[in-house]
């Protein structure tokens, strides 16, 4: 029967095993001016309002 030539310590092996490396998906909250999904606390890429302000002007093309 085959036996590993090296043994794997613990602390590799269970830092294999943990869930570390794992990607979450972003936090989206919808806009409240125009409804669009956008990342908390950062002004609306579509409208440019931030806390029901408008922040950044938007031409619209």
């Amino acid at each position: 029967m085959a036996v590993p030539a090296r043994r794997v310590s613990k602390a590799r092996r269970d830092k294999r095993r943990s869930n570390v490396w794992k990607l979450n998906a972003p936090t989206l909250v919808k806009c409240k001016q125009c409804g669009e999904y956008t990342v908390p606390h950062k002004v609306c890429g579509s409208c440019g309002y931030y806390n029901g302000k408008l922040v950044v002007a938007h031409d619209e093309d």
